[in-house]
């Protein structure tokens, strides 16, 4: 299952790179001397690079026209001059003016990792494709950063010991109300997002922007991108479907359209599962998008895309483990999204996007049918200030209104909420070596009929040419899960309160990160008359039964590290990740405080990947280790204090770069568990004690494919 959920944007990321202009010169200070680590950029994008020992500079661009290149470099004054783009430009000389000034402008990081085309990053979205194991998923690949976690039976985005519900993803502005597929119990199911339909991917870990709210624990943004640099065609064929996707490229506009289609019948004809399919998934989609820049500073854009799909998955029945449910879904997803941003004068920039999407659930549960309908409209305003150089002030509105239905047989739940937030967010450089982010944001809650206030603070403090201390904290709150709204209680929000100590330094293609944090949960939902625990997830829930209110508690506190390199060994790229935590909480119908059943204590990643110029093949290995979970054994008086054995995936994938005709080609290939590592996320009981295993869909898969595309590659890219 997870296979075919994750096709559609595989096809997407694989192969839709738009052709990109090469930008490169040099940079030297007033006395004629190569400027080395110097920051390159196109102003107000995210394209750039940095010199290297010899002041050379090199990146790619998706920008035309008039732009502005930037250099900013600690030692010397920002410089910068006007260019016009359109085609290669070689041999820009940018001339710095030394200073006495030891150290520059930098970006406050506690909490927060950035993946765009920007070097300076954490990762790009070729990164994220080429990743092996991330299979073209922009969340399978954030897993591989510190402070998330493994998931194999459970869909969502883990970070910081919070569930699934506490991380929220934010398409230009708008939260996706619906940013995983929908598939059936105890299948884990990819995000409907690649990477390269993004200019910039932005992770937060905790102590996240006052721009955003209603997640206790993580940010996932992301902003699509802007007009593609030329008219291109992409084709796609593997192992379970086809894709095509193209791109027109006019004076001021453009227009892209996409289309795929799968079926896994000859995927799974193969491949062995541990699910039993009676419906082998199949789905079809498509998207559209247009882009228009009325001037230089200014740009529009509208995305719409729809999806369908359905499958038929035999599941354990959740109070008899040794029967099956039949689960048969047809689901049908749409979402629409307009944006605006302008920047005015260089002293001002608005920004304003709106939303709607509608998802639609059709299930037969053995032949009980249930049917589960949600939409979300929304809009937020935003006006940002370049006060000064050193300061610049935003402030906005957000309005979302959102419905759930949910009909199971003959009983229908359902509820609406409108929520109204506004905040206020300064950056401020207040002394060369220190930068202050202050801001608060507040939220209305018309269904809950609560105001909260969430102020949030962070700060950075230079500590060398290269390297930083950030500090980050706030409060934040977020309602409760959506199946206790369904089911008619109104307790108040849930709050979470962050407090985050980063060390980062960054030097000549290597990347350290340390950092530690603390979380303390509060006002958590806490079913108060339970005398028995029930690990389903799917229970009926009573609020006159089993009524709850806000006495729930925990904490999450742990340390970090992310090391990566990619000046050592020529031609090749790593990192290393690894992530502790400890975390206790007392919430929804636990019986005692205890470390929740998706946690690990212990979570480590190793990404490699190099290139073969002779070959022009790329081969990347990724090694997940996570240290067992806690699990509910009814015949322990101890709550959650068994473990499953550890969590071992070693990855393969390998990419092969050829011209056919006009048509640039990738031929790829990947292997998930090379070892066949019998992972288990977990076990269930039966009425008589007996202990069965919660397994992947797939322990091991192998997936080949082949893309074209009139755009080329660039093993640079690679």
């Amino acid at each position: 299952m997870k296979h075919f959920l994750l096709l559609p944007v595989f096809l997407l990321t694989s192969i839709t790179t738009w052709a990109q202009t090469s930008v490169s010169g040099k940079v030297i200070d007033n006395t004629g001397k190569p400027v080395a680590g110097a920051s390159v950029y196109l102003d107000n994008t995210l394209d750039g690079g940095t010199s290297d020992s010899a002041g050379n500079f090199k990146f790619s661009t998706t920008e035309t026209g008039a732009q502005t290149i930037v250099a900013t470099e600690v030692g010397h004054e920002n410089a910068g001059m006007p260019v016009t783009i359109n085609g290669d430009l070689k041999d820009i000389t940018i001339k710095m003016k030394a200073t006495a000034r030891q150290l520059e402008d930098f970006v406050i990081t506690a909490g927060s990792f950035e993946a765009s085309n920007n070097s300076k990053t954490v990762l790009t979205s070729l990164d994220i494709v080429t990743t092996a194991g991330s299979q073209a998923d922009v969340v399978k690949a954030i897993q591989t950063l510190p402070g998330t976690q493994q998931q194999g039976t459970q869909t969502g985005l883990f970070v910081r010991g919070g569930d699934a519900s506490e991380a929220a993803v934010v398409v230009d502005g708008m939260i996706a109300q619906n940013a995983f597929l929908s598939t059936a119990p105890g299948v884990a199911a990819r995000s409907r997002f690649g990477p390269f339909q993004f200019k910039g991917i932005a992770f937060s870990s905790g102590g996240y922007s006052a721009r955003y709210g209603q997640a206790l624990s993580s940010v996932l943004e992301l902003n699509s991108n802007d007009m593609p640099d030329k008219s291109t065609v992409n084709l796609g064929v593997n192992m379970a479907g086809v894709y095509a996707s193209a791109s027109k490229l006019l004076k001021k506009t453009s227009f892209e359209a996409s289309a795929y289609y799968n079926n896994l019948q000859p995927f799974y004809g193969i491949a062995k599962t541990n699910v039993d399919f009676y419906d082998v998934p199949k789905g079809a989609g498509g998207s559209a998008k247009f882009n228009w820049t009325p001037n230089k500073k200014g740009i529009f854009k509208a995305l719409v895309n729809y999806s369908q799909f359905r499958s038929g998955t035999r599941v354990p029945e959740p109070s008899d483990a040794t029967k099956t449910l039949d689960f048969g879904i047809k689901s049908q997803n749409i979402y629409g999204i307009v944006s605006y941003k302008q920047s005015l004068k260089d002293k001002w920039q608005i920004f304003t996007a709106g939303s709607y999407s509608y998802n639609q659930d059709n299930v037969d549960w053995s032949g009980t049918g249930s049917v589960s309908k949600d939409d979300r409209a929304q809009f937020r305003g935003e006006l940002k200030n370049y006060t000064t150089s050193r300061l610049s002030i935003t402030a906005g509105t957000e309005i979302q209104h959102f419905n759930y239905n949910r009909t199971f047989g003959g009983w229908n739940t359902n509820f609406a909420e409108t929520q109204i937030a506004g905040y206020a967010e300064a950056d401020w450089s207040a002394i060369h070596w220190l930068g202050i982010k202050p801001g608060v944001r507040y939220e209305h809650s018309v269904l809950l009929k609560q105001d909260v206030i969430m102020p949030r603070l962070a700060m950075g403090i230079k500590s060398g040419l290269h390297a930083q201390f950030s500090l980050a904290g706030g409060m934040f709150y977020q309602t409760v899960d959506q199946q206790y709204l369904l089911a008619g209680y109104r307790p108040q929000m849930q709050q979470a309160v962050h407090y985050i100590a980063n060390y980062q330094y960054m030097h000549n293609d290597r990347t350290l990160r340390l950092e530690g944090y603390y979380k303390s949960y509060n006002q958590l939902i806490r079913e108060y008359m339970t005398t028995s625990f029930n690990p389903n997830q799917f229970r009926v829930l009573n609020p006159y039964a089993n009524p709850a209110d806000n006495s729930g508690y925990g904490y999450a506190t742990g340390a970090e590290l992310f090391f990566r390199d990619k000046k050592s060994i020529k031609n090749a790229d790593y990192w290393i990740s690894y992530s502790f935590i400890d975390t206790r909480r007392l919430y929804k119908n636990y019986l005692a405080e205890a470390q929740p059943d998706f946690i690990a204590n212990h979570n480590l990643n190793i990404v490699t990947k190099y290139f073969i110029e002779k070959l022009q093949t790329q081969i990347n290995l990724t090694y997940s280790y996570a240290s067992g979970r806690p699990y509910y054994n009814p015949n322990n008086a101890s709550f959650m204090a068994d473990r499953t054995p550890d969590f071992h995936n070693l990855s393969l994938n390998i990419n092969y770069l050829r011209s056919i005709g006009k048509w640039f080609t990738v031929i790829y290939a990947g292997i998930d568990n090379v070892t066949n590592q019998k992972n288990v996320f977990g076990y269930r009981y039966d009425a008589a004690g007996n202990r069965y295993e919660m397994r992947p869909a797939l322990y091991r898969s192998v997936f080949v494919g082949i893309n074209f595309s009139l755009t080329a590659f660039d093993k640079d890219e690679l």
